[in-house]
């Protein structure tokens, strides 16, 4: 990949990576929940999963997804239905004051985090038929394929690193900064709430005709 393409597909990550979804809100309830160095490792789940989607996309699976409208029911489906999952998990969560819930959420393996980052990019058929409409418009067809996806997926791993750790933080200082059981238990529902909206906005998202 040139440097010229390269930064085209950098300023369009850090868009990518910006943009409002559930990466970010997986990103922001870690932060509350665990604080900034724990709920951080949602973060290297999301990025695991990003890699995932574009794995799926590289080796042509992708496009079997989006034309193949059984495989992407089954895996749109079970998005929406982890997505709803983790909204009820988060609005039944007790209202315990901040430095309790957080020393009782450090129970939680670090490993259970990672796998709950990776769930929330990897089961999203929006994310699969979102790569493939991007990255072949930075790929150069006659040049070897897997160097130019490994820097896409270095790429974007970076931009979701940084913007994730940014969601991270503001959750875990700003939302943190609420002690009371009364704010936890309405952040609960907030967060609760925004999950079950985003799996019910995936459950009407369709593949192109």
């Amino acid at each position: 990949m040139d440097l010229t393409t390269w930064l085209a597909f950098f300023a369009a990550s850090w868009a990518i990576s910006l943009s409002p979804g559930a990466g970010a809100l997986a990103a922001m309830n870690s932060g509350l929940q665990h604080g900034f160095r724990r709920g951080y490792w949602t973060t290297v789940g999301l990025v695991a999963g990003i890699w995932s989607q574009l794995l799926v996309v590289g080796v042509g699976l992708g496009a079997l997804i989006a034309a193949s409208a059984t495989a992407f029911m089954v895996v749109k489906w079970g998005g929406v239905a982890y997505l709803v999952w983790l909204g009820l998990q988060q609005w039944r969560a007790p209202a315990l004051p901040l430095a309790a819930a957080r020393e009782a959420a450090a129970a939680m393996p670090r490993r259970q985090m990672v796998l709950r980052g990776w769930m929330v990019n990897a089961v999203n058929p929006k994310g699969t038929v979102f790569l493939l409409a991007v990255v072949p418009q930075f790929l150069h067809l006659s040049e070897p394929m897997a160097p130019q996806y490994l820097v896409i997926g270095l790429t974007l791993g970076f931009t979701d690193l940084v913007v994730m750790a940014g969601y991270t933080a503001l959750a875990a200082r700003v939302l943190g900064s609420l002690h009371s059981a009364a704010h936890v238990r309405v952040l609960n529902r907030v967060f609760g709430s925004l999950f079950i909206a985003a799996g019910a906005l995936l459950s009407v998202f369709k593949r192109a005709a």
